[in-house]
């Protein structure tokens, strides 16, 4: 009973904030721009708990263990963590809005789906630079996914004349498109050490530097769309519709690039 309710508390708090912040998306934008002191506290309280319930996923003994519904959740977990920090200077009460709910799904899918096997390469301290930083790039990623999905329903609605109240206090698109782009930027440079640092795991643990399998190949296509992304964006001024394409394309794919594979093996072949 404990580890599910370990699991449920930061669930709670995470739906209890995002409603908050839902409610206050129908503030004008010259209401207050920074989350209150109470919705932060609680949501820095749900992210102290879904911390320490994934340690207990990952740690709980004396071997590591990860799945996909632990991956998932970490990723999450830091793309919120990034959120905390950046409602300190900047109203983001839309983005918690889709950012949070999401989080409460995150937070509950270990318990659901435990990590059944240990990792046997977990003590070797590449494998752990690499996992560290493969997490934050695919964090900041979903962070911009979340980013992109917001855009998309304000330009919907700007396009059909509808723009409701609830995103009303969003920042202008250009803003918001400078923000997605920025995310992308530092995530892509992340993923670029992840794919580096890949190769340096794969040659001490494999002598070899690739391994063609669906990770690699899903890995190296994520990079390949993202970065034509930011060419794009540079040379030729890519944004609006084609940005959001791209960035969609760009994140599936790197979903299906261990998340997916996982989820195959842990839950569809129970390997």
């Amino acid at each position: 009973m404990w580890p599910i309710l370990l699991h449920l508390l930061p669930a709670t708090l995470y739906i209890g904030v995002g409603l908050y912040c839902w409610r206050t998306r129908t503030t004008p934008p010259t209401a207050p721009a920074l989350l209150q002191r109470g919705a932060r506290g609680l949501l820095a309280l749900a992210l102290l708990l879904h911390g320490f319930a994934l340690h207990q996923a990952i740690f709980p003994g004396a071997t590591m263990h990860f799945g996909f519904a632990i991956a998932l959740s970490l990723m999450v977990w830091l793309a919120i963590c990034f959120c905390w920090v950046e409602t300190l200077y900047n109203r983001l009460d839309g983005l918690l809005a889709i950012a949070l709910p999401t989080g409460a799904v995150a937070a509950v899918l270990p318990a659901i789906f435990p990590a059944a096997q240990a990792l046997s390469y977990a003590t070797y301290p590449i494998f752990r630079v690499h996992l560290v930083i493969a997490m934050l790039a695919y964090s900041l990623f979903t962070l911009a996914m979340l980013h992109a999905l917001l855009m998309a329903i304000a330009t919907r609605q700007l396009h059909h004349a509808r723009f409701s109240r609830a995103l009303a206090g969003l920042p202008p698109l250009l803003t918001m498109e400078a923000l997605l782009f920025r995310l992308i930027g530092v995530a892509f440079a992340l993923l670029t050490l992840t794919l580096i640092t890949g190769v340096m795991f794969s040659e001490s643990l494999f002598d070899t530097a690739f391994r063609l399998d669906h990770k690699t190949v899903f890995t190296f296509i994520s990079w390949l769309l993202f970065g034509v992304l930011l060419a794009g964006r540079r040379l030729r001024g890519w944004r609006g519709r084609v940005a959001l394409r791209w960035t969609l394309a760009g994140f599936v794919t790197l979903m299906l690039a261990y998340v997916g594979s996982h989820f195959v093996l842990d839950v569809v072949l129970q390997h």
